[in-house]
């Protein structure tokens, strides 16, 4: 068999090593690897211009490293205030607890607890008459609804029946008279009801909230102050001493701050109490006299001396869904 050899011309490469010769200098880039398992080499290529720096200039900061060092400056602080009300809440929760038991001794302010007791107990009383006339202004509504609907009734029967006519309209119109004096005096009670529930839900109760502040303050001081003496009476009890003595004074000034703020709202709420219970006791007397002795004039005397509005007389009574 004859053997055919491909001709090779002058000008073309006849070994790689020849084509790697006309390569352009600074073009690609070559790494060789060594490989584990022989002596054989792996190469990679890519260009050179494309190798970006991975380091920031060393005057600037990364935002993930601010934000990692704040968070560790947050953490820190809630650690440390985890930390504090944990130790006050052990020292409040031993100092009631010792108290309870007799082993330990309470500041007492006499006169201030005395008044508020007091407080309390009429914080208590007025609740008890509010409660009352909420119940007598619901039955009493009621009476006035049924009123209205009997007098509906009375002119009905008055159209219907000419033999009884005149009669029935006399009852008519006692019953539409009882129905507009009765809305008079739903309008009196229910400012009472308003005036009566502000002072015992808003102004009383933002006074208690002063004096649970104070009391709160109060077991602290003497926790913090029987601290101090159970130190100063032990050998070594120069440990700590400084800190608690700082501890001490600092609540020793949020106690004694507490109950000035205390006293003088005691006595604002006494003056205003007693002003504000003055005009609706004697709203509420002069409603309920003028109504059940029949006298509509000082009823409706009463309610424009107290500034009262109530449903015009000619308007038609509310229906179910307006109540």
């Amino acid at each position: 068999m004859s053997q055919i050899n491909s001709p090779t011309t002058n000008g073309e490469r006849t070994s790689i090593h020849d084509m790697l010769k006309d390569t352009p200098p600074n073009e690609m880039k070559t790494t060789t690897l060594p490989s584990s398992s022989n002596n054989t080499s792996i190469s990679r290529s890519g260009p050179t211009s494309l190798s970006p720096t991975s380091n920031p200039p060393s005057g600037l900061n990364s935002p993930s490293s601010n934000d990692e060092a704040t968070l560790l400056r947050n953490n820190s602080s809630r650690i440390e205030n985890i930390k504090n009300w944990s130790i006050s809440t052990y020292k409040c929760t031993k100092q009631i607890m010792f108290e309870k038991l007799g082993k330990s001794s309470r500041t007492v302010d006499t006169e201030l607890e005395t008044r508020i007791e007091q407080l309390k107990d009429t914080q208590k009383k007025y609740i008890n008459i509010l409660r009352l006339t909420r119940t007598l202004t619901n039955h009493f509504y009621h009476v006035v609804q049924t009123q209205h609907a009997l007098g509906e009734a009375f002119s009905e029967l008055a159209q219907k029946s000419p033999e009884l006519q005149e009669e029935f309209l006399y009852n008519c119109e006692t019953q539409r008279n009882l129905t507009k004096n009765g809305e008079t005096l739903l309008g009196a009670l229910n400012f009472f009801i308003s005036s009566v529930n502000t002072l015992c839900n808003k102004t009383i109760e933002d006074t208690l909230q002063s004096i649970r502040q104070y009391e709160a303050s109060r077991i602290e001081y003497d926790a913090y102050r029987t601290d101090l003496e159970s130190l100063s009476t032990k050998p070594d009890g120069t440990i700590g001493l400084e800190e608690a003595q700082q501890n001490y004074e600092l609540h020793r000034q949020n106690f004694m701050k507490l109950r000035t703020e205390v006293t003088i709202k005691l006595k604002f709420l006494d003056e205003n109490r007693i002003k504000v219970m003055h005009k609706q006791l004697l709203l509420f007397h002069n409603a309920i006299s003028a109504y059940f002795s029949g006298n509509q004039a000082a009823l409706e005397a009463t309610l424009k001396q107290f500034n009262i509005k109530v449903k015009a007389p000619n308007s038609t009574f509310p229906s179910w869904l307006e109540q």
